[in-house]
């Protein structure tokens, strides 16, 4: 690509990305509304809130592809979570039909899902059961991209990410870690694909518990390496004995379940 946007680029997931996706692009344009730092040759960096939708389609114009990590990421007051989850998304999505439809990589969420329980295994075919307003609003992503895909040919990954992370931090995350590399190659596969459509892709490694079936996204040719399970002694040795009826331990979407929803005074 001559250019490719990663949005979100302040944020830790964005941190571990920018250096292991400058292979993919001449140029990258890293983006979000908080600071940057300094630009490495290759880079552009432009501060941006996804609200305003004429800043968002100037940030767009010229990219090949979008790897889009911005917004809020946790659970939140609804107001916050409406400018840069939903007004911001809906302003990019915009801004990529205005500019040629580079291809999206859109991060989404295991907190789409996060009511079904840990014994459950799913495919990208079960309904959602969000656990948040966090969740729901990558529920309203998921449906937007699909609108702009039936109605303009907008191709996205609907990347429903687990915990993508250095390594897994508790024993839920035993089944939904993603490794960095993992997640490079998955990003590989999406912007190298002659043709990607919409597809749901659950962001998981090879770990052995696994809850998520990704058969139905196989012809990307995406293969992830790594498993979790290497983290599990050093979890048993840290974390110890664990509660069965805790949400943690219970639920997908583990303590998201019972988070409240955030007041707006």
């Amino acid at each position: 690509m001559k250019r490719l946007l990663i949005t979100g680029a302040a944020g830790a997931l964005g941190r571990a990305m920018r250096t292991r996706l400058a292979p993919l692009a001449e140029t990258l344009r890293l983006s979000d509304i908080s600071d940057l730092g300094t630009a490495s040759e290759n880079e552009e960096l432009v501060q941006c809130d996804l609200g305003d939708a004429d800043a968002v389609h100037r940030l767009v114009e010229g990219c090949d592809g979008i790897v889009h990590l911005g917004g809020i990421s946790v659970e939140d007051k609804f107001s916050k979570i409406l400018n840069a989850n939903l007004l911001g998304l809906f302003n990019l999505y915009e801004a990529a039909r205005a500019n040629g439809h580079p291809r999206i990589l859109f991060a989404s969420s295991n907190h789409t899902v996060g009511f079904y329980r840990q014994d459950q295994h799913i495919d990208a075919t079960a309904p959602m059961r969000p656990d948040g307003l966090y969740g729901v609003s990558k529920c309203f992503g998921e449906a937007l991209a699909r609108m702009y895909f039936e109605k303009f040919g907008q191709e996205t990954a609907l990347v429903r990410i687990g915990s993508c992370m250095e390594k897994p931090s508790n024993h839920r995350m035993l089944a939904t870690w993603m490794s960095y590399d993992d997640f490079r190659s998955m990003i590989e596969c999406i912007f190298r694909a002659p043709m990607l459509g919409c597809p749901i892709i659950w962001g998981v490694s090879n770990n052995d518990s696994r809850w998520w079936d990704n058969s139905h996204a196989a012809y990307l040719g995406w293969k992830p390496k790594d498993n979790a399970e290497h983290f599990r002694a050093e979890l048993d040795a840290t974390l110890g004995k664990q509660d069965p009826a805790a949400p943690l331990n219970v639920y997908q979407g583990g303590n998201f379940v019972k988070d409240p929803i955030f007041p707006e005074t």
